[in-house]
């Protein structure tokens, strides 16, 4: 369990406890704070044997945490145990009935009202399943439940709306999680359930039915990596495992998508070309490192299809009542698949009669499931908190519809297409020379812990690659960072700009867009005799920045375009140095999560 647990620290780490069905009841532990807590408590303290149990790693919504908050949540008899992901909107309104028919509620949690309210239907109807039913009727709100009871051994029950939950199958056992991650030691084969399911689990089976009691199915699986893959490998961290296997992930990305002639073939969209063809604007809808990928396709898909391409805030997006029809594709992009903001986005768009594409890591998940498309970014698992293989496999996914939009709209010739597919080709080595040449970097970083700011500046497709520099390091090293497009300096932002202040400065090629790259070399001077510490990323040859750059990071020329692949990964390397020197926990940053399957 604990092992199972530790795999699925990264989706929160406020808190963390175990319940066990034994001896005819039940026996739980729990922490507040890291897993290791836990670990110590059970170490100290072990609970009985059994063969049914469950636990969770809580990031935490309402209530602060702490050992009464943490899960799983009894009932005021102590039979029942539940774990929840997600936030029950009405809980409020549940808390005062139940309170009113003598519940006694001993945390601020909502997730505790699910337990006094399972332990008043199973008190009725005898069956676990059609308690978890009718409980799951009267919540409003996201959320994952799983539940056991005293009186029901060797069944746990778990429920799913808008927040993921999958099934285990193993040899005369069985598992349920909200990521393969925890059961993949013992298991590959899965079940993924659908919206508004409830699954019930024994160990040699698996029954799955609607909320309203309706038999149903889930989507069964093979996962496709292994436990090794979610393993630390001999780093520190996840998150610098992470970042040396970029070069496969964009390899494995491209994988597939390219036939014989030179042309791209992507099968798995699933909208016909004709489709395609009626499309007259893109949008797509993100969050965080997800939104920057998106920024850097618009350049990409404005100049190959010359179709227009708006990018939104996933969290905004249904707020501000857009523009959509059904000659509107809506790219969704999500490493995980379940980012609720990018989730409802999703659905308002497809409500407005938009088609759908998702570009997601994450297989089976209900993103991917709810679009009309997916591209998937096949960068394996992503533990750490911080983005990084996800990011530079979700720039590759975007180029790649960019491309297919302009191959099947005949924006561009079969060789430029095949020019760039080319390019793209040879991106994983050309990430695997910058990995190669990190070290400088990371003493770099390590001279700047004691700063209070970094600036970030970058034009064109550098200009988000700057935002996520900046992001990252509000991530890891809790340091103000901010990015700019390098042109708005004049226009305020010179004002930050004091005697040492780093700033990092991604620069254009010179060759691809020379004019840029004179403004942006303008800009470093300007900054540099305000007595900025000028921190400079530019392609090797680029001898036009060397007198201006304090400190120089080199990497491989590549077509403007495609820059942000390279030039994003000494920024990732950067952040997490920074972090580490300072201190921090690289891979579980403070009150972040990686999956946000909340509003």
């Amino acid at each position: 369990m604990v092992a199972g647990l530790k795999r699925l620290e990264y989706r929160g780490y406020d808190s963390a406890g175990v319940a066990v069905l034994a001896d005819g009841g039940l026996a739980m532990a729990k922490r507040a704070g890291k897993l290791v807590n836990l670990e110590k408590a059970l170490g100290d303290r072990p609970l009985p044997a059994g063969t049914t149990a469950l636990g969770h790693t809580r990031w935490a919504t309402h209530g602060p945490p702490n050992d009464a908050n943490a899960h799983p949540h009894l009932d005021d008899s102590g039979r029942v145990a539940v774990v929840h992901n997600g936030i029950i909107e009405n809980f409020a309104a549940l808390r005062t009935e139940l309170a009113g028919r003598g519940h006694v509620l001993r945390s601020d949690t909502d997730t505790e009202t699910v337990a006094h309210l399972l332990a008043e239907e199973f008190s009725s109807c005898a069956d676990l399943g059609e308690a978890m039913r009718l409980v799951c009727r009267r919540l409003e709100g996201a959320f994952t439940l799983v539940a056991v009871h005293a009186d029901a051994p060797g069944v746990v029950v778990g429920a799913r709306r808008n927040s993921p939950l999958v099934v285990g199958v193993g040899e005369g056992e069985a598992f349920l999680a909200s990521d393969v991650a925890a059961f993949i030691a013992h298991t590959r084969s899965a079940v993924e359930l659908g919206q508004d399911q409830v699954v019930e689990v024994r160990r040699d089976a698996v029954a799955v039915t609607g909320f309203d009691g309706r038999p149903a199915r889930g989507r069964a699986y093979h996962v496709d990596w292994d436990v090794s893959a979610a393993e630390k490998g001999g780093y520190d961290y996840f998150m610098l495992k992470e970042i040396a296997e970029q070069p496969k992930a964009v390899a494995d990305t491209l994988l597939g998508r390219i036939d014989e002639a030179g042309s791209l073939v992507l099968d798995e969209l699933r909208i016909s070309a004709s489709e395609l063809c009626e499309v007259d604007k893109v949008v797509i809808v993100a969050c965080g490192t997800a939104f920057h990928a998106g920024l850097i396709a618009k350049y990409a898909i404005e100049h190959w299809t010359r179709i227009p391409c708006e990018v939104e805030l996933a969290s905004e997006f249904r707020y501000r009542d857009p523009i959509l029809g059904a000659r509107t594709l809506t790219v969704a992009i999500s490493q995980s698949g379940e980012t609720m903001d990018t989730l409802m986005a999703l659905r308002h768009a497809r409500e407005q009669g938009s088609k759908v594409l998702a570009i997601c890591n994450t297989n089976g998940s209900t993103i991917p499931r709810e679009s009309d498309a997916v591209l998937y970014t096949h960068a394996g698992p992503e533990i750490a908190v911080a983005s990084t293989k996800a990011f530079l496999t979700q720039l590759v996914a975007c180029y790649l519809v960019a491309l297919y939009l302009g191959q099947v709209r005949g924006t561009q010739w079969g060789d430029e297409v095949r020019a760039v597919i080319r390019d793209l080709a040879g991106i994983a080595d050309a990430v695997e020379r910058v990995l190669a040449t990190m070290e400088p970097v990371r003493a770099l970083a390590r001279t700047l812990a004691d700063k209070r700011t970094v600036l970030f500046l970058g034009r064109h497709v550098g200009h988000p690659v700057a935002l996520e520099g900046a992001l990252k390091l509000k991530e890891l090293a809790y340091m103000h960072a901010e990015g700019f497009a390098a042109g708005e300096l004049k226009h305020g932002p010179i004002a930050l700009i004091e005697a040492d202040v780093p700033v990092v400065v991604v620069v254009p090629s010179p060759a691809g867009r020379s004019l840029l790259h004179d403004k942006i070399v303008s800009n470093i001077q300007e900054i540099r005799a305000r007595g900025a510490r000028t921190i400079v990323i530019a392609e090797e040859g680029d001898e036009a920045v060397v007198p201006y750059a304090d400190h120089l990071i080199r990497v491989p020329a590549t077509p403007t375009l495609l820059q942000p692949l390279v030039a994003a990964v000494p920024l990732q390397v950067f952040a997490c140095e920074l972090a580490t020197v300072r201190g921090n926990e690289v891979d579980q940053p403070r009150n972040l999560a990686k999956s946000v399957t909340v509003e």
